[in-house]
């Protein structure tokens, strides 16, 4: 759970403005951009529970040509929570007292069950007297088509596609389209590691998906194909890294270089062609550290003889 929660904060954090655009793009056109300020963590104690509560996501906007500005406050939740909407009208009343100023609510709701549409409001009333309305606006990720997001030029369509509704033979399609997304918006390198690590986190594929996903990037025009492919090296690259940092059971990291050297090859085989034997059996001998080298070398193969050449310069690594 702390590490789903972070990896949405930080999506919508880094992605603000884009996530407004691609779900509320009314309000998104009317922000100026220069106003965006982001509070500091709101604790708040809920009785109700008996423990602490931390919103999400507090930013103060100001729309363009108005001097009052006002604050989104978006929640993203994970699980189904029955008395969830009454919680977020006590984050609203208790916000609007300490600021003063009207706000926006949002939630994300990010599980993958159950699919019902969830509740979005909030209402005290008396059969003569409607004493209170509270209302938000709800983003239920389960109940939205990835198919309708292909096409939005936005980094938060790439990464949310991975938890909208998703057929199960699907998965590895989905994936690749992430990917094929992610890759034509030329995000800087930092910001595609977030999406990428996003996607690949929310679409773990098994052995037999994997080799539907590889299918699948095979049939993507040739620059979207490469595009993809580096990022997909990318993660065995980072995977490599986490894994020697954390330093990793002895066990793990064979698995980790099992899985490094077959990405490897399949990579391989598709910028250069059918391997050779004799080639592949010195591949099978790297470490993980070389694995690593050539996994970012292979990128810029063209023939079997750069591969070679490669081999040849580093046996003294080996």
């Amino acid at each position: 759970m702390p590490e789903h929660d972070r990896l949405f904060k930080e999506l919508l954090s880094t992605f603000f403005i884009e996530f407004l655009e691609l779900f509320l793009p009314d309000i998104a056109s009317t922000i100026d951009p220069n106003s965006i300020r982001f509070l500091p963590q709101e604790y708040f104690a809920d009785l109700t529970a008996g423990e602490d509560k931390v919103i999400d996501l507090l930013v103060e906007v100001r729309q363009a040509g108005e001097e009052v500005g006002f604050l989104v406050h978006i929640e993203t939740q994970s699980y189904a929570e029955q008395e969830f909407s009454r919680r977020m009208f006590f984050y609203f009343a208790r916000l609007y007292q300490k600021y003063l100023q009207r706000v926006y609510p949002i939630v994300v709701f990010s599980f993958d069950q159950p699919y019902r549409e969830e509740p979005h409001n909030h209402i005290v009333e008396f059969p003569n007297l409607k004493v209170l309305e509270f209302n938000f606006t709800a983003i239920q990720l389960n109940r939205l088509n990835w198919r309708d997001y292909l096409n939005q030029p936005n980094p938060v369509a790439a990464a949310l596609m991975a938890k909208m509704q998703i057929a199960p033979s699907d998965r590895p399609k989905v994936k690749v389209e992430c990917l094929r997304l992610l890759a034509t918006l030329k995000l800087d390198p930092a910001r595609t590691r977030l999406i990428s690590g996003f996607v690949d986190t929310y679409l773990q594929l098994n052995q037999q998906e994997e080799q539907v996903f590889q299918e699948e990037i095979d049939r993507l025009e040739m620059n979207n194909q490469e595009d993809v492919m580096e990022i997909v090296t990318s993660w065995m690259r980072q995977g490599i890294e986490q894994g020697i940092e954390q330093g990793i059971e002895q066990g793990i990291e064979q698995g980790a270089e099992r899985e490094a050297r077959s990405l490897v090859l399949r990579l391989l085989s598709r910028k250069v062609g059918e391997l050779p034997e004799e080639v592949r059996s010195q591949i099978a001998i790297l470490s993980l550290p070389q694995l690593e080298a050539l996994g970012e070398a292979l990128l810029d193969f063209s023939h079997l003889s750069n591969l070679t050449d490669w081999l040849k310069q580093n046996r003294s690594m080996q």
